[in-house]
């Protein structure tokens, strides 16, 4: 049993707008219906979204949100040209530029801009300089959510429980968690230190609008992660039991309140 994040899925206002939206800002094919959409992220996980109420209904939760919703998305590529390529892109389909993008004075170089649904995202490239041919479109090499959460070493501890690993730990700085091919990271900072990075106002209430998905081998697995993740300190919204789409799902949300879906495959 080890948990990971093998889907990440936005709530959002009406599905076809985000559906269009990502589809162009990633150059990735969109697949779904006129309530749910997913599209795969270079093999750097999958984002989805879902029409936001019924996304919170899932979830156990209502749907009411406001300002900041805690958590950060990124996109890591090879080069600064494709951050910019991928800001442009962006902002040319409705995205507000929050950041632009540019090399920070000892870090690294990246932009930051707000999606038409809300959700805000952080660009990032792994090198300094454009030593290659720049592909065209940009290709993700790494695909995560960072979560603002009260204390990420209390943090750190219950996803341990869950089975995560962890690759970088700067105590309540930053803490992240390992990943494999074909999944997203998961990353954990103090609320206030995570939306000024994005150069965001910290404050905001109600439903993240916001679902991280993993796919259990079986039933049984699906069980034993709800019923870990209730001991270590986190609260199951909704018990596992067979969707209409042939699923066996629950939802549990982690101490600081942000949401988790255990599925198996239909």
């Amino acid at each position: 049993m080890a948990l990971s994040l093998d889907i990440i899925t936005l709530g959002v206002p009406q599905v076809e707008a985000a559906r269009t939206f990502y589809a162009s800002a990633f150059s990735s094919a969109a697949t779904g219906d006129d309530h749910t959409a997913g599209l795969d992220l270079n093999g750097t996980g999958r984002l989805a979204v879902d029409q936001i109420e019924a996304l919170a209904t899932h979830a156990g939760t209502k749907p009411a949100t406001s300002g900041f919703r805690g958590y950060v998305l990124s996109c890591i590529v090879d080069r600064p040209a494709e951050v910019k390529a991928l800001l442009d892109t962006a902002a040319a389909n409705g995205a507000t530029v929050v950041k632009p993008a540019k090399k920070a004075l000892f870090g690294e170089f990246a932009a930051v801009y707000q999606a038409p649904d809300g959700a805000v995202w952080k660009l990032a490239a792994a090198t300094k300089k454009d030593t290659e041919p720049v592909p065209d479109p940009p290709q993700p090499t790494e695909t995560a959510v960072f979560l603002g959460v009260a204390k990420p070493k209390a943090s750190k501890a219950f996803y341990e429980t869950l089975g995560m690993s962890v690759d970088r730990d700067y105590g309540d700085k930053f803490i992240d968690f390992t990943i494999a091919d074909g999944v997203c990271r998961l990353g954990l900072l103090p609320r206030k230190g995570l939306a000024k990075d994005a150069g965001v106002d910290e404050h905001g209430d109600g439903f993240s609008a916001l679902v991280l998905t993993h796919t259990a081998p079986s039933r049984d697995d699906v069980d034993t992660l709800l019923a870990a993740a209730a001991s270590a300190g986190g609260r199951v919204t909704t018990p596992a039991t067979q969707t209409d789409e042939g699923h066996y799902a629950g939802h549990f949300t982690d101490p600081d309140g942000y949401h988790w879906r255990i599925t198996t495959h239909p």
